[in-house]
């Protein structure tokens, strides 16, 4: 416990300005879209016909790439998961990606977090190339072969 006298040295001693002034040079903007789409367009570039490239852009494996070119390929935590994604916010049997000709769709299979695409929540949905599918908290660019057709787009929520 402090004594009267510790109290009133606290009070006496003097107050110091610790405020401080720091000048900055001007600070540019990084343009990663730009730099992300020149490697989207290189990825889609050299893709099979009828295929398509999943790319982690956020999550616990980011980077890790899945190529889409079977008819159904499947994502979750269970561990025969066509797409294994680990972590306790995927769902064991969380979504499914279908492939009908150049055309692919995702649906969501009745998972806790749901499934989203370009961040609106879908039951199921068309993809584009460049579209964003969220699982969990993993966070996927999607990208279709430049070789397949371009797709309508159709949304279930």
């Amino acid at each position: 416990m402090a004594s009267s006298s510790d109290r009133s040295q606290e009070r006496d001693a003097p107050q110091l300005d610790t405020t401080s002034t720091m000048m900055l040079g001007a600070i540019e903007e990084l343009d990663s879209d730009s730099a992300a789409g020149t490697e989207n367009a290189q990825h889609a570039a050299s893709l099979p016909a009828n295929a398509a490239l999943l790319i982690v852009r956020r999550g616990p494996n980011a980077g890790s790439r899945f190529l889409l070119d079977n008819e159904l390929t499947n994502a979750g935590r269970h561990p025969d998961s066509d797409i294994f994604l680990d972590d306790v916010t995927v769902s064991r049997r969380h979504a499914e990606f279908q492939r009908e000709n150049s055309v692919f769709t995702v649906r969501d299979l009745g998972s806790l977090n749901g499934t989203y695409v370009n961040r609106e929540r879908v039951e199921s949905a068309t993809l584009a190339s460049g579209d964003e599918v969220q699982i969990g908290k993993f966070r996927l660019s999607f990208l279709l072969s430049a070789a397949a057709g371009r797709g309508s787009r159709s949304v279930t929520r």
